[in-house]
C-alpha cells in the first residue's frame, strides 16, 4: 500500500489531490453514526460547482458551495437507502474550502472534517445539534 504524507505547511494553495489524501487520512476521525452510513462513499474534489448544479440548489455565489453529497439513494420513486451506495459522492469544492481556509485562518485539516461531517450529517438528516455536537468531539488528537 502506497503510503501518502500530510504535509500541513503550504507555500502553494493545496491542490485537489492534495485534499483528497486529506479527506481520507481524516476519515477514521469521523463519528461513527456517519461513517457506519458511509461504506461505499467515494470523495471527490472539484474547483468549484458547475452551474446546473448551483441553479439546482439555487445558490448564487459558487464560493458559498462548500461540499455536496451526491446520492443515487432513490432505489424507485419514493424508496429511498439510508446508506451510502456505491452511486453516491461527496463533491468538496477546492476553491470555496481555500477561501474559508484563509479567511477563517483555521487549521485546514479541522476545516475540511467539518466540512465533511455537516455536509454528511445533513444529507442523513441529522438535526443541527447533532452535527455540531459531531464537529466539536476530540477525536486522535485532531481538535
Amino acid at each position: 500500500m502506497e503510503c501518502k504524507r500530510i504535509i500541513m505547511n503550504y507555500t502553494v494553495p493545496p491542490a485537489a489531490e492534495d485534499l483528497e489524501d486529506l479527506t481520507s487520512f481524516l476519515w477514521d476521525s469521523l463519528p461513527d453514526e456517519l461513517v457506519s452510513r458511509c461504506d461505499d462513499l467515494m470523495i471527490a474534489v472539484e474547483e468549484l460547482a458547475d452551474d446546473t448544479t448551483l441553479d439546482d440548489l439555487d445558490v448564487e455565489d459558487p464560493f458559498e458551495l462548500l461540499a455536496l453529497y451526491k446520492d443515487g439513494k432513490e432505489i424507485s420513486p419514493g424508496v429511498e437507502r439510508k446508506v451510502a451506495s456505491e452511486d453516491d459522492v461527496l463533491v468538496l469544492y477546492r476553491r470555496p474550502i481555500l477561501d474559508m481556509w484563509c479567511e477563517m485562518q483555521e487549521d485546514l485539516q479541522n476545516l475540511i472534517r467539518q466540512v465533511v461531517i455537516e455536509e454528511i450529517g445533513r444529507h442523513f438528516d441529522f438535526s443541527e445539534e447533532d452535527i455540531e455536537e459531531m464537529t466539536g468531539r476530540h477525536y486522535q488528537g485532531l481538535l
